[in-house]
C-alpha cells in the first residue's frame, strides 16, 4: 500500500511560456505538482477548481498585472505568494510585500533560490504558534534554540536565565531573523535590515558575525539548527 504524501500543488502564473515551462519542469522533478497560468484570469479560473499550496506570480503581465492580481487575491485567500520581479523593480517589490506577498525572486530566475524560498514560505505557512510561543511574542521575547532574545531590552538570555553578552550588531541580526522567521535572507538583506552602514559590496564579514552568534545560541555550533545556511543564497532562522 502506497502511503507517501500527496505532492504539494504549486501554481505558476507568468506570461512567458519558456519561464513557466522551465519552472514547472524543475519543480516537478523535485516532487511538486505544478499547474500553469499565462495570465491572472486563467489563474483565477484555476483557483476556483483547486487550492494550491503556493502561487508564483509575475509582476509585469499584460491585462491584469501581478500587483493587482495579488491585491484581489488577498481579499479572499492567505495562500503564500512569491512574486517574480525584474532586477530594477525595487518599488514593485516593496509594494508587493506591503500588499501581502510572502517573498520575491528576481528575474532571471535562479531555480535553486526559487526552490529555497518556496520551502521557506511553505514552512512559514505550516508554522502553528503554540500558547507558549504566543506568550513569548506578546512579552517581546523570541526563542533562539535554547536561548531567548528580549527584543525590548536588547538582551540575550541562556537556558539558565543568565544574560549572554552580545554586541549591538549581533542584536540587530537576531532581531532581523526574528522578524523574518522562515524567510531565506541573503547577506545584503541581512546587513541592510540590520542597518549596518559600514558594509561594502561583497563583504563576507556577515559570515563571521553569524559564526560568532552560533557559538552563543546553538547547542552544537558546528551543526547549526537555529540559524541554518542555505547554500549559495544566505541564511534562514526557524
Amino acid at each position: 500500500m502506497n502511503t507517501s504524501p500527496s505532492p504539494q500543488q504549486i501554481l505558476v502564473c507568468d506570461d512567458e511560456p519558456h519561464l513557466r515551462e522551465m519552472v514547472a519542469e524543475y519543480l516537478t522533478e523535485r516532487g511538486y505538482c505544478v499547474s500553469e497560468a499565462e495570465n491572472a484570469n486563467v489563474m483565477n479560473d484555476l483557483l476556483e477548481k483547486t487550492q494550491p499550496a503556493l502561487i508564483i506570480l509575475d509582476v509585469n503581465m499584460p491585462g491584469t498585472d501581478g500587483l493587482t492580481a495579488l491585491r484581489n487575491l488577498r481579499t479572499t485567500s492567505t495562500v503564500p505568494v512569491i512574486m517574480l520581479t525584474a532586477a530594477s523593480e525595487v518599488v514593485d517589490r516593496i509594494v508587493g510585500l506591503e500588499m501581502g506577498a510572502d517573498d520575491y525572486v528576481g528575474k532571471p530566475v535562479d531555480l535553486r533560490e526559487l526552490e529555497a524560498r518556496i520551502k521557506a514560505a511553505l514552512r512559514r505557512q505550516s508554522f502553528v504558534e503554540t500558547e507558549s510561543e504566543q506568550r513569548d511574542r506578546l512579552n517581546g521575547t523570541v526563542p533562539f534554540g535554547p536561548c531567548r532574545l528580549d527584543i525590548d531590552g536588547a538582551k540575550l538570555f541562556g537556558v539558565d536565565g543568565n544574560e549572554i553578552a552580545i554586541t549591538a550588531m549581533e542584536f540587530s541580526l537576531l532581531r532581523v531573523f526574528a522578524e523574518n522567521r522562515g524567510r531565506v535572507l541573503n547577506r545584503d538583506q541581512l546587513l541592510e535590515q540590520a542597518h549596518d552602514k559600514g558594509w561594502e559590496p561583497f563583504d563576507r564579514s556577515i559570515d563571521l558575525r553569524i559564526s560568532r552568534l552560533r557559538r552563543k545560541i546553538e547547542p552544537n555550533p558546528t551543526k547549526p539548527e537555529t540559524i541554518r545556511t542555505v547554500r549559495g543564497i544566505g541564511y534562514v532562522f526557524g
